[in-house]
């Protein structure tokens, strides 16, 4: 009889570690909790799949902080260059953005995914929607004789299924309706697994604004900003909420300023709203005659900040730091930001925290539960967006299918 592969989780590492086990004689059967497939996946390409970057591979893999040394083993199995070749014999070429950003053409993530599921299918993949697992070997009461038992909460009641080994891809603790529920924690915990706490990453912070701007500025983006926190500065936007910020610049420093905020109540984050004038520079055309202008029109005319970042300096500045050319200068080039909180779990592009590495073996496979495995945003690492976070779920697939072919004795 074909030995048996149960995958929990249709996104991109469990669909990753299907393809490497399909190409075996196995019986392979993929279970998620959704009635489709890939639904973060297909998230993340709604405004345009970014499905890797181009970079070199040692800065590529300089974007995992403090867990980079575990991820570059898993992305030595499958590169960036592979991902690319694999999005290649789907049928679909990629291209390099202006940010290094590789795209497959067209954008979209939903035809590359039907094109994938169509070719699991063809190879044998079976797959199981609205299927929510709810106990994992044994700890129902309930004992196999032939394998490890997964409980699933079907519409059409409960369903057992049993396999010789257990991959699972369960994704982490944001954008539950996508079916990242965070809800495997505790069923891991059971088994005696370590699982650091899964926290926001890639994500938005709260702000104290004042109510008129939160008023007149909620939805406004800051373009061409310089970002600097601690040992991090970069150069890109982000959008004003109503609670705070959000987007691209700040999830790029979003670790470092939400482990700020655990470790003392806040974090302080400094703005360039002119990043290509000098504080000099500032200084020389801001002495000029203001005339009968505003204040306002005086700043706009000058060196052409109006608008939000005229509102961001009125949130810090009094009217007497205005009439300090100096200051204003130094405030123009350093604005401090106050960040009182992460936002909410939930409304984070992903997570940090998951299944310790120590209770890993180096193919992923739980130390104290043998032939389960475990891959994909469940782990405990994080990157920032810009195709880092596929890339190495793609790779962890990757591990975690090589891995059970290893622990199958499969050649």
């Amino acid at each position: 009889m074909k030995k048996s592969v149960a995958i929990i989780g249709g996104g991109p590492a469990g669909l990753m570690a299907a393809e490497v086990l399909s190409k075996h004689n196995l019986q392979v059967d993929v279970y998620d909790a959704k009635p489709s497939l890939g639904r973060k996946f297909l998230m993340a390409g709604k405004s345009g799949l970014n499905i890797t970057h181009s970079e070199n591979f040692e800065q590529f893999v300089s974007r995992y902080g403090n867990q980079k040394e575990e991820v570059r083993k898993w992305l030595l199995n499958f590169t960036p260059d592979d991902l690319r070749n694999w999005v290649h014999e789907l049928g679909f070429e990629t291209f390099v953005g202006t940010s290094g950003r590789v795209f497959p053409k067209g954008m979209k993530a939903s035809p590359l995914l039907r094109a994938w599921i169509r070719r699991l299918s063809e190879a044998g993949v079976n797959f199981h929607v609205k299927h929510k697992l709810v106990g994992l070997n044994g700890r129902t009461g309930l004992k196999s004789l032939t394998g490890l038992t997964c409980q699933f909460e079907t519409t059409d009641g409960m369903k057992i299924a049993e396999a010789d080994a257990i991959i699972l891809a369960l994704g982490g603790g944001s954008w539950r309706k996508l079916g990242s529920t965070g809800e495997w924690v505790e069923m891991l915990n059971q088994l005696g697994v370590k699982v650091e706490a899964l926290k926001p990453a890639n994500c938005g912070f709260e702000i104290q604004w004042s109510e008129h701007f939160r008023e007149k500025y909620h939805g406004h983006p800051i373009k061409s900003v310089t970002l600097s926190f601690e040992s991090f500065h970069q150069q890109g936007e982000f959008i004003i909420t109503k609670e705070g910020v959000e987007g691209g610049l700040i999830y790029s420093a979003s670790a470092m300023m939400r482990d700020e905020i655990e470790k003392n109540g806040k974090a302080v984050m400094y703005l360039d709203l002119a990043p290509d004038l000098t504080k000099e520079k500032l200084i020389e055309k801001l002495s000029k005659p203001r005339g009968s202008r505003s204040l306002s029109s005086y700043v706009e005319k000058t060196i052409g900040i109006k608008g939000v970042k005229m509102g961001l300096l009125y949130e810090v500045l009094s009217k007497d730091d205005f009439m300090n050319i100096e200051k204003l200068a130094t405030f123009i080039k350093q604005l401090p930001i106050e960040l009182i909180a992460t936002r909410p779990i939930d409304e984070a592009i992903s997570t940090a925290g998951g299944v310790s590495f120590e209770s890993l073996d180096e193919n992923l496979m739980l130390k104290n539960v043998s032939s389960v495995f475990c891959a994909g945003e469940m782990l405990d690492w994080e990157a920032p967006t810009g195709g880092y976070l596929l890339s190495a779920c793609f790779a962890s697939g990757v591990v975690a299918g090589n891995g059970v072919l290893k622990f199958l004795a499969i050649k």
